[in-house]
C-alpha cells in the first residue's frame, strides 16, 4: 500500500498549495516528451548513454540532451565512474508515477477499461438491498 492511500475519501480533497502545483505541472511537463519518459523508465538502475542509447528511438546525441535536461530539472542524478557517467531517477515518487502514466497508457491502447476506486455513494448503493 502506498503512503497516501490510507487518506479518507470523504468529502473533497483537501487544498493544494499553488507551488506544488506549479511543481507538478513542470514535472508532468518533462514527462510528456516520449524518449524523456522512455528514459525515465529505463533509469530505475543505473545506465551509461550508451547503454542508454541502444534501448530507445533516440541517436545517441539527443539521448545526452534529453538526460542533460532531466538532470537541471531535478529528475535524474549522475554520478562519475571512470570516465564514464552514470545515471539514474532521483524519486521512487518519480518511478511511481512513470509506471502509471505507461499502465493507464495500456489500457488506453489496447481498450482495457480504466480502474476507478468506488466512492461513498456507490458503497453505500451496493450496501442497500433491492426489492
Amino acid at each position: 500500500m502506498r503512503a497516501h492511500e490510507d487518506m479518507s475519501a470523504d468529502g473533497p480533497p483537501p487544498p493544494v498549495d499553488p507551488e506544488q502545483l506549479a511543481v507538478a505541472a513542470g514535472v508532468l511537463g518533462h514527462l510528456a516528451d516520449p524518449t524523456r519518459l522512455h528514459l525515465l523508465r529505463l533509469l530505475t538502475a543505473e545506465q551509461d548513454v550508451s547503454t542508454l542509447t541502444a534501448q530507445v528511438a533516440a541517436s545517441r546525441s539527443s539521448v545526452s540532451q534529453h538526460l542533460a535536461r532531466l538532470r537541471l530539472a531535478g529528475l535524474v542524478q549522475v554520478r562519475r565512474d571512470g570516465r564514464r557517467m552514470l545515471y539514474r531517477i532521483t524519486s521512487d515518487h518519480l518511478t511511481d508515477l512513470v509506471t502509471e502514466a505507461l499502465e493507464y497508457a495500456d489500457h488506453a491502447v489496447h481498450g482495457i477499461p480504466h480502474h476507478q476506486r468506488p466512492t461513498p455513494e456507490h458503497d453505500a448503493d451496493a450496501a442497500t438491498p433491492t426489492g
